[in-house]
């Protein structure tokens, strides 16, 4: 088996995590053939993926697990709150692991600002992704931390190349 990797972003809502992640995961797939799973953290609870009334949301009214599948998609709904090890077998099959939010995950991180950078995220932070709208001279960076254009999702994927964690 070929080896899987994973790699986080994070950052505050509205940087342009889910921008980069989208540009990334397609150039991984259409350009380097590779094939790419993603988490999305919602620590508000806020995502909502089924509509009242339909089956599968009384099915999952119910507090069972529940997977709808169909011709073109399969979809997993929990009522649990899972592992990253629980939500990594769910996947089976992928060759990069792209998770956006979950900063206390052991794994590399890139974080994603505009305008400004919160100084929190420094010690979860393996790279920093910025554009143009931030200003580098007004911040001390840790000394690790590798500086990546948030505009260059080809910068970004080598970075994930050399830095992702296997998993």
């Amino acid at each position: 088996m070929k080896k899987r990797l994973a790699v986080a972003f994070t950052g505050p809502s509205n940087s342009g995590k889910t921008t980069l992640i989208l540009k990334v995961a397609r150039k991984l797939i259409h350009e380097n053939k590779l094939e790419v799973a993603i988490i999305k953290h919602d620590p508000k609870d806020k995502a909502r993926f089924d509509v009242e009334g339909k089956d599968s949301y009384k099915f999952s009214d119910t507090g069972a697990e529940v997977i709808v599948t169909s011709p073109n998609r399969t979809t997993y709904f929990s009522n649990r709150h899972s592992e990253l090890e629980d939500m990594i077998r769910l996947f089976d099959k992928f060759d990069i692991l792209l998770v956006e939010g979950l900063k206390n995950l052991p794994l590399p991180r890139i974080s994603v600002f505009r305008d400004s950078i919160d100084k929190d995220y420094f010690p979860y932070m393996d790279a920093l992704a910025v554009d143009e709208s931030v200003d580098l001279s007004k911040y001390e960076l840790p000394q690790s931390v590798e500086v990546l254009d948030l505009n260059s999702a080809n910068a970004v994927i080598e970075w994930i190349l050399k830095n992702a964690k296997e998993v």
